[in-house]
């Protein structure tokens, strides 16, 4: 079975399914944020789980105790079932609930196996993802229920690992077995040769949702809990920690080396072995922001997260003189990676001849037995009553602000070691019991405390620039709390005159007044005025289609400036051109982006990324990628003249400036060109076929003069649209690129029944063949015109980059 296009999976904690108000706030996130082939994983609902610990513990000690816990499970689970799901299902429910429990309490009259006991306490998965289901489908979300042992293959130990080569074809199997329907599976649990029930352990629901959707090949894991994603700090703890919209793969991993809570080192190994796109949301309060895991390895530039840990231990080791401590150390790390018992932090003292490691209270007595087992060199010692403090980011250990704030405040404390990891990701101090409760807010304020200021300068103030300065006048609040940092708009340039003030500018006085204020300037020059601005980092969007402008990108990333684009010139421009722009900026260790050069508000160009950086090969590009055409062509049915409809679509802004440069496919041409280099294909402008809708005697005209005689244009496109209609097809802007270069748009009599000609007017639709696409192309379809998107488009890139710096 080949994956399905666009497929994800959603997973749900217990605190997201605590009481029936929660199931039904689930409900209503499936409906908003999923499609009817999702998938969606869930943990026991509330305390079922621990309920039932208690009951296998409460079974050799107190029979009349265990009686109670099991009723109280009854009730709890009872009573779900008897709020949310009425008529038939409600009675097969709580048959199945009666049947179980009754099943349950004839097993606690005899001892329980190790298997028993792991499927005692898988239960409360089953009855979860059973009322879910049924939830759903009477919400008229058809679903269906899943238990994961019938697919999920593990061998019962400490941390049990899934064997994904056993498991993918029994997965496929159950999948392929159910269409158009949500499956609601179990988490938590897999199965052994044996077919007994192997607990996943500690996170084990996490980590068993994004194995499960490695194995289906979903584009998205989404994990809901009670927490919006990762925080800059434990909110809990710190007052002003701010939400995390971005964090990079290795930076998440660190995190849950050093045992945060929000992410488990196990969850984020199918992420890093596979293509997902991992997010984190909070599912009681879905839009209250979101934190995405990325793979992107863009230089770091310090901390971003304060973490702390208590009930830490240390194991510390005694090595005779006689004995190389070098070698031991070595001798160390080849066991503890063996074991993948790595410790969160280490400490050699040569002159002394000791190492220490740090490791939670959970999980030293496991690692102590493993050394004493080795016959390791060395004297061992255990010593409890520690904690830890790390700050996480990358590049924080080359970050000389960061490392001396988190120094200084850890001064007077009672610091046993400190470290640095080997990934240089993070800086640790293991302290002797110390308040970490008031520490961590000071080491935060001390980091982060002077928010980071950030300058924008917008250069065009035409249909796009207009609208994004509407957009940022009315998001700029909500941007700032998302990143804990200020944004001021310092400049706004047109084609030939400038408004500079470093003090900030406000939008709407931007859009009022800018004749009044805007003076002349020579080509260039406002890049050196704003070079000199005393802000933190600085972000200029280029809203024109200006070569001249684009011709100075170089100049704008050795002056520090960061980059934003609309502008699709230097994108497409010759190969050597281009790649001067991305050195220039990858020197000066500066952002270009420009995702709103293609598909507007699409996410074509991080989704082509993403696909390549990820070990797919991009085979093949199709689709309609001009919104200005996909309107003209949709329009056009021979009822009005082409030229009218023309006037009419640069009257309403779903044109370039001049709408030329729509019609003459150089717009579509750049795109392409665009696109393929985003694939890794090598691509040159003059490599692309391009018919242009624009007859000669027209070209060089004025922008009037040219709609004056714009009906030069409709006699030749009515002879095609004629000609089409006979065969009962239509006319549409394609464009077309192969993996050996062939690239040409241009007009294309289509079937009206083809997927390229049942669009709505305005929208885009981008076809990816690619290895991993190949018999059914992931596809991407919306509006790509018109400068709501647009602006939007250029605020999501500035979100982007501001959870880059």
């Amino acid at each position: 079975m080949s994956a399905i296009s666009g497929r994800q999976l959603h997973k749900f904690g217990g605190s997201s399914l605590a009481d029936p108000a929660c199931y039904r706030r689930v409900v209503t996130i499936l409906q908003e944020y999923s499609g009817n082939h999702d998938l969606v994983v869930v943990s026991a609902a509330g305390k079922t789980t621990n309920q039932l610990i208690d009951w296998v513990a409460q079974l050799d000690k107190d029979g009349r105790q265990a009686h109670e816990t099991l009723q109280q499970i009854r009730a709890f689970q009872q009573q779900l079932i008897e709020q949310l799901v009425e008529g038939e299902a409600a009675d097969a429910l709580l048959t199945q609930l009666h049947f179980e429990l009754g099943e349950l309490a004839r097993w606690g009259e005899s001892p329980l196996s190790e298997a028993q006991v792991a499927s005692v306490l898988g239960h409360g998965e089953v009855w979860s993802a059973r009322l879910l289901a049924a939830l759903l489908t009477q919400q008229q979300l058809p679903a269906t229920s899943l238990d994961s042992r019938l697919f999920l293959r593990a061998e019962r130990a400490a941390q049990p690992e899934v064997d994904r080569g056993q498991s993918w074809p029994l997965l496929q199997a159950q999948l392929a077995q159910i269409q158009q329907q949500r499956v609601v599976i179990t988490g938590f649990m897999a199965a052994d040769q044996a077919g007994d029930t192997v607990l996943l352990g500690r996170n084990g629901s996490d980590y068993s949702a994004t194995v499960i959707g490695a194995l289906a090949d979903v584009s998205r894991v989404t994990i809901w809990s009670d927490v919006a994603g990762v925080y800059s700090a434990d909110p809990r703890k710190v007052e002003d920690a701010c939400l995390l919209p971005l964090l990079r793969l290795d930076e998440a991993s660190e995190l849950a080396r050093l045992a945060a809570p929000v992410l488990h080192s196990r969850t984020l190994q199918p992420v890093a072995q596979s293509a997902i796109d991992l997010t984190l949301r909070c599912s009681h309060l879905p839009e209250s922001g979101s934190t995405r895991v990325e793979r992107v390895l863009a230089s770091g530039r310090g901390a971003k997260i304060i973490t702390s840990l208590d009930d830490v231990c240390l194991i510390a080791l005694t090595i005779p003189r006689s004995h190389d401590i070098s070698l031991v150390e070595a001798e160390l790390e080849r066991i503890l990676s063996r074991a993948q018992l790595q410790p969160l932090a280490q400490s050699v003292e040569a002159d002394k001849g000791r190492i220490q490691l740090a490791y939670t209270g959970e999980v030293v007595n496991s690692v102590l037995a493993l050394l004493q087992d080795s016959g390791i060199a060395a004297e061992l010692r255990l010593r409890d009553g520690f904690s830890l403090v790390a700050a996480v980011g990358a590049g924080v250990v080359n970050n000389a602000i960061h490392c001396y704030g988190f120094y200084q405040q850890l001064k007077g404390q009672p610091v046993e070691f400190m470290a640095e990891s080997g990934s240089g990701l993070s800086l640790v101090a293991v302290l002797r019991k110390a308040d970490t409760d008031s520490l961590l807010p000071r080491i935060h304020q001390s980091l982060f405390q002077a928010q980071k200021r950030i300058g924008l300068v917008l250069c065009g103030k035409g249909n796009i620039g207009s609208r994004w300065l509407s957009l940022y006048n009315t998001q700029r609040a909500a941007l700032e709390k998302r990143h804990g940092m200020s944004f001021t708009l310092i400049g706004v340039v047109d084609s030939s005159r400038l408004w500079i003030d470093l003090a900030g500018i406000e939008p709407q006085a931007a859009l009022d007044h800018f004749d009044d204020e805007a003076e002349a300037y020579a080509p260039g020059a406002w890049i050196e005025t704003v070079a000199a601005h005393e802000y933190d980092e600085v972000m200029v969007l280029d809203v024109t289609a200006s070569e001249e402008l684009s011709a100075r990108y170089t100049q704008i990333a050795e002056a520090g400036l960061h980059l934003i684009s609309a502008n699709k010139v230097a994108g497409s421009a010759s190969g050597e051109q281009y790649h001067a722009v991305i050195d220039a900026f990858a020197k000066n260790s500066r952002f270009w982006l420009y995702n709103a050069t293609v598909g507007a508000g699409l996410p074509v160009n991080h989704t082509v990324r993403d696909l390549t950086e990820s070990g797919d090969e991009i085979i093949a590009l199709s689709g309609i990628f001009s919104g200005t055409l996909s309107w003209l062509f949709q329009q056009y049915d021979g009822s009005i003249p082409f030229s009218q409809l023309v006037e009419v679509a640069w009257q309403q802004g779903l044109t370039e400036p001049d709408p030329r440069h729509d019609l003459d496919g150089s717009d579509v041409m750049r795109k392409l060109v665009i696109l393929a280099r985003e694939s890794g294909l090598t691509l040159e402008p003059e490599q692309v076929k391009v018919e242009t809708l624009v007859p000669a005697s027209l070209a060089e005209l004025s922008l009037d003069a040219f709609f004056e005689q714009a009906a030069e244009l409709d006699e030749l496109l009515l002879e095609r649209l004629l000609k089409a209609q006979k065969e009962d097809k239509v006319l549409r802007y394609v464009a077309r690129l192969d993996r050996h270069g062939k690239a040409a748009v241009g007009v294309e009599a289509l079937p009206a029944e083809h997927a390229l000609a049942n669009l709505l007017p305005c929208d885009n639709i981008f076809a990816i063949e690619s290895r991993w696409y190949r018999e059914n192309p992931l596809v991407i379809r919306g509006p790509g015109a018109g400068r709501d998107v647009t602006a939007g488009a250029l605020l999501s890139d500035i979100n982007r980059l501001a959870g880059m710096l």
